[in-house]
Order: C-alpha cells, then structure tokens, then sequence
C-alpha cells in the first residue's frame, strides 16, 4: 500500500489551468482499483492519496502521468507502507 503526497510547487498558480485533467487522472485511479482515498493537505499544502493493488514501478509511472506533475503544479513523493496490524474494516489491506 502506498501514500502519495502531491505537495504544490512554485508553479500552484498553475492549477486551475491543469484541474480537469488532475480530475480525470483521478478517476481513472478509482476507475481501474488502484486509489482508495483522494484528499487534500491542510492547510493549501497540495494533495494526498491512498493506493493499493500496484507494484510501485506501476504507481511510479501512474504518477508521472498526473498532468499537475507534469506541469510542476506539485512534486509528488511516494511512500509505501506495508501493513501488518490493520482495523477489521481494512483487512483487505493485508493481502
């Protein structure tokens, strides 16, 4: 399981331009299983996301593809995490 944190570079201004296409990359993280959970970084700090169900080489290029990286709206660092005590709810975290 991995966290992703979309924190905003120089370029934050720049989001606007890019939303639709953050929000359509987005969906298709939903869309093909791999994201959990989608949030934003308080205060105005940048994104963060929740992934499983991906090597990190897949999540790594998925990444990439992010058009807010792209265009240096914000620098993303992954982290992954491996489960090993999870609530009941998250079991399936465990596979």
């Amino acid at each position: 399981m991995f966290v992703v944190l979309l924190k905003f570079s120089d370029n934050k201004a720049k989001a606007g331009q890019f939303m639709a296409g953050h929000n359509e990359w987005i969906k298709r993280g939903f869309d093909d299983g791999v994201f959990l959970l989608v949030g934003s970084l308080q205060p105005n700090l940048g994104g963060g996301i929740v992934a499983h169900n991906t090597p990190l080489s897949d999540l790594q290029r998925r990444v990439n593809t992010d058009p807010f990286v792209v265009e240096n709206v914000v620098q993303a660092e992954i982290l992954e995490i491996t489960p090993s005590t999870t609530d009941t709810r998250l079991d399936f975290l465990l596979d």
